[in-house]
Parts: C-alpha cells; sequence; structure tokens
C-alpha cells in the first residue's frame, strides 16, 4: 500500500488499483507531491484480481477503482464475474490508457496459430481483457473452440504464471511484456493494432459517493493530470525512472529504463490528459455485444461515462 498524506485532515482517499509500472501516474504524483497540492491523501491498495477490487470498490471498502471500463461496463450491466451486495450504480469519470494490452506467449510458441489446441490465462472469464483477448486470436485466425481459457488472477498474477508455463499465452499490460521478453517469451501482437481506439484503464466512482467528494475528485483528477504532463517531459526521464523503480522494487533496472519508452510512446503510451477515449468505449461495449453471455442489446457508450469531473479539472 503506498500512502499520501492529506493536507487537510480529511480521510484519504481510498484507490484500489492493479499492481504494476502501469500506476506510474499515481506513483508519481504522491513523489512529486501533486495530490498533496490538491489538499488530498490517497491510499493505494493493490488488487489480486477484478472479482475481489469490484466487489470491495461496489460496496464501498474503495472510493476510485483503477480498473478496466469494460469492468464497469460488465457490473453496471449485471454481467460482473462476482457478486456484490450493493446494487452497482459506478460510473468511469476519467480515462489513463488505451490498456497497454500485449499478447504475450511461451518461447515455443511464435505465432497466434500456435495457440491452436492449448490455453491461454485471462483474470475472469467474462470481464476485463477477456474480450479483447478472444477478438485478437479469432482475428488471429484462431476459433473459440480451438482454444481454452484459463482463470489466473490479475495482470501480475498472469505473469507469474506465464512464467511458469501454466498456460501458453495471456494478455499482459506493459511493462510486464517487457519483463517476459527479457526471459525468451514472445509478444505476438498488441490490442490497439488488432482493434483500434479502445479505453483501457479508467478511474470509476460510486455515483452515491460523488455527492460529498466533488471536490477531492477533481483534485483527483487534476493531479493526475498534473502527473502525465510532468511524465511525458523528457527532461524528466531519470527521475521518472527511480521513482518507478522505487514504487516498484522488484523491477529489474533495464525493466523500468525500458518502460519509458513503452509508456510513454506517443501512439501507444499514457495519454497526455485523463480524458476518456470515447470512441474506445465505444469499442468496448462493441466487444461486449459481441461476445457475452447471456446476451445484451448495449447501444449507449455514454451511459458509462461521466464527463464533467475532468471537464472541470482541466480548467
Amino acid at each position: 500500500m503506498v500512502t499520501a498524506s492529506s493536507a487537510t485532515g480529511a480521510p484519504p482517499l481510498e484507490v484500489i488499483v492493479f499492481p504494476g509500472g502501469f500506476n506510474w501516474p499515481l506513483f508519481v504524483a504522491e513523489a512529486k507531491g501533486f495530490f498533496a497540492q490538491e489538499g488530498i491523501g490517497v491510499n493505494l491498495t493493490p488488487t489480486p484480481d477484478s472479482q475481489y477490487q469490484m466487489v470491495g470498490f461496489i460496496d464501498g471498502k474503495f472510493d476510485i477503482a483503477m480498473t478496466a471500463i469494460d469492468n464497469v461496463i460488465a457490473y453496471a450491466e449485471g454481467q460482473g464475474a462476482a457478486p456484490t451486495e450493493k446494487a452497482p450504480d459506478i460510473v468511469a469519470v476519467m480515462g489513463m490508457d488505451n490498456g497497454f494490452l500485449r499478447l504475450v506467449s511461451v518461447p515455443e510458441v511464435t505465432s497466434i496459430a500456435e495457440l491452436k489446441d492449448r490455453q491461454v490465462g485471462v483474470d475472469a472469464l467474462t470481464t476485463g481483457y477477456a474480450f479483447a483477448l478472444r477478438e485478437m486470436l479469432e482475428r488471429g485466425g484462431l476459433d473459440p473452440a480451438q482454444f481454452e481459457y484459463v482463470r489466473a488472477g490479475g495482470v501480475l498474477k498472469r505473469f507469474e504464471a506465464l512464467m511458469n508455463r501454466e498456460f501458453a499465452a495471456t494478455l499482459l499490460v506493459s511493462p510486464f511484456e517487457a519483463a517476459a521478453a527479457r526471459e525468451g517469451f514472445h509478444v505476438l501482437g498488441n490490442a490497439t493494432d488488432a482493434l483500434g481506439a479502445y479505453q483501457g484503464v479508467v478511474g470509476a466512482v460510486r455515483r452515491d459517493w460523488i455527492a460529498g467528494n466533488e471536490a477531492r475528485l477533481i483534485g483527483y483528477i487534476r493531479a493526475c493530470r498534473s502527473a502525465l504532463a510532468w511524465l511525458h517531459d523528457p527532461a524528466n526521464k531519470e527521475e521518472a525512472i527511480a521513482i518507478l523503480q522505487a514504487a516498484v522494487p522488484a523491477m529489474a533496472p533495464a525493466v523500468a529504463a525500458a518502460s519509458h519508452a513503452i509508456l510513454l510512446d506517443p501512439r501507444l503510451g499514457f495519454f497526455r490528459t485523463p480524458r476518456i477515449d470515447e470512441a474506445g468505449v465505444a469499442k468496448v461495449l462493441e466487444l461486449r455485444v459481441k461476445y457475452a453471455e447471456p446476451a445484451k442489446a448495449l447501444s449507449d457508450p455514454t451511459k458509462y461515462y461521466d464527463t464533467r469531473f475532468v471537464e472541470a479539472a482541466l480548467k
């Protein structure tokens, strides 16, 4: 858990995240004092998987979930992978990236075609990035009957399982693919090239939470905006890498260095501002309509995000 103290004495925002270097803007916001400048404290709690994250978030244990927009849509529509005590009334309020999704395979598999009759790892079978993976495999020529999903947990767990060869491939989130490549594993493709626009991680909140916390929410988004701007400044590269290594001490120095090029790539890297990619949300919705079971007609992407708070933060 990473904790940033509050300058106002208000309780810190409880934010649940998947562990990994893709939390770099949050690490920077804490290390450079951007959260403190907004008068807010932030506790970052890592989640083992999407089910733990979404249940804890929806039931009120956490204020903000940094999660895939697909999770927001799935639980909002009653298609979540786990039951919750409270009715999910949740909405995305900011966007961070396009998912950084990389299809990575064991060394002996060098193409999507070679995944035929093999197992691929996912967090949950019907939420998160499972449908992006299915689309990538089908576009690569595989019929759904030719591969098998294996539930393997969040990205850190999937990375560890892939390294142990518990399945043949999985979607990893950058910079995990850089660590895998150092061990001879193969990057077979990335979701952006395969799918086009795609919204990855968003900041999501409960609608009933917003009323008493709007100022803190806008401050959180503003701090993330400041962190993204700071990260994109080439003059800050070495300090940024040092912040990443301090926050993720298990990361090899070479992977931390490579992360700068990967996560700040002009086309595939972090957004420059924490806006929602509306076309990317539409793509996620399209995949959920195509693959989710039971089938459900979902036609309005704007139902799942609210841009008012980003707009206020960017003024």
